[in-house]
């Protein structure tokens, strides 16, 4: 498999991951956490420091909202079970 394919391949999973936890909204950051080792947060992370290295002024915010589907503080109110913290 050439590299542009794999890109390609891995950019549509990261999608479709990403998808994915937006539509199960009942699935909780500290469970995926617990069960996981990883969260949306994690993966806002990983999708800002990726842009970082490639030089892109991406903030945290704005990689938190390509992962959420929404702003951060918009899934909180509408999808957080528990108590609600202030971050």
């Amino acid at each position: 498999m050439d590299k542009q394919t794999q890109i390609e391949l891995e950019a549509a999973a990261f999608r479709r991951l990403t998808a994915h936890l937006q539509e199960r909204t009942d699935v909780q950051n500290i469970d995926l956490m617990n069960l996981a080792g990883f969260c949306r947060n994690c993966l806002s992370k990983w999708y800002l420091a990726a842009a970082e290295e490639k030089g892109l002024n991406v903030d945290y915010d704005k990689a938190r909202e390509h992962v959420y589907g929404m702003p951060y503080g918009e899934w909180k109110d509408k999808h957080q079970t528990g108590p609600k913290l202030k971050l």
